[in-house]
């Protein structure tokens, strides 16, 4: 299907992985063919998390952390970049939190939607709607790139120019807690 030729190609495309932790689910899956292809797997996982009902058996390296803060805080200071697979609600809360984050200044690094089958158009429809009603900046829409396979995604994201508005300046994800 879409998404294993999708995989094949983050795969193949030299990339190391830094992820939630765990080995169950369509993560799961990724990290193992990361790993199985040669490339650094880190899995940073919550420590109340870290059973193996939750995790499963898991490949690379594993960071643990003290709690869901430090968790975000740890994938976002080792990556590169953000991407998003097709996913639920745990995927859609971290997706919005790394664009606030970059809307507020916190990071500079892009923030992909791998949108296969159009998977993610509902809420790319939404946020295109919330910037005409004067929601989001109109500027800061370029934070989410988005395609329908690995390949043009990471063409994007190689293209990437930071979203930058002086909003929120100097503050940092390892301490600065943004609650809402």
């Amino acid at each position: 299907n879409g998404m294993c030729i999708s995989m094949h190609a983050l795969v193949g495309g030299g990339i190391d992985l830094v992820y939630g932790g765990g080995s169950i689910g369509l993560m799961g899956l990724v990290s193992q063919a990361v790993y199985h292809g040669g490339r650094h797997v880190i899995g940073v996982i919550p420590k109340t998390l870290m059973t193996p009902e939750i995790v499963g058996e898991m490949v690379g390296e594993v960071r643990p952390v003290a709690d869901m803060h430090q968790w975000k805080a740890e994938m976002a200071r080792l990556s590169d970049a953000f991407i998003a697979l097709p996913g639920g609600y745990g995927t859609l809360e971290e997706l919005l939190e790394v664009i606030t984050w970059a809307q507020l200044g916190i990071h500079h690094k892009p923030v992909g939607l791998l949108n296969v089958e159009g998977y993610y158009d509902s809420l790319l429809t939404f946020i295109d709607q919330a910037v005409e009603e004067g929601f989001i900046n109109p500027a800061a829409r370029r934070i989410i790139v988005s395609a329908p396979t690995a390949h043009k995604l990471m063409e994007k994201l190689e293209k990437y120019v930071p979203y930058y508005d002086m909003v929120a300046t100097g503050l940092d994800w390892e301490t600065d807690r943004l609650e809402f």
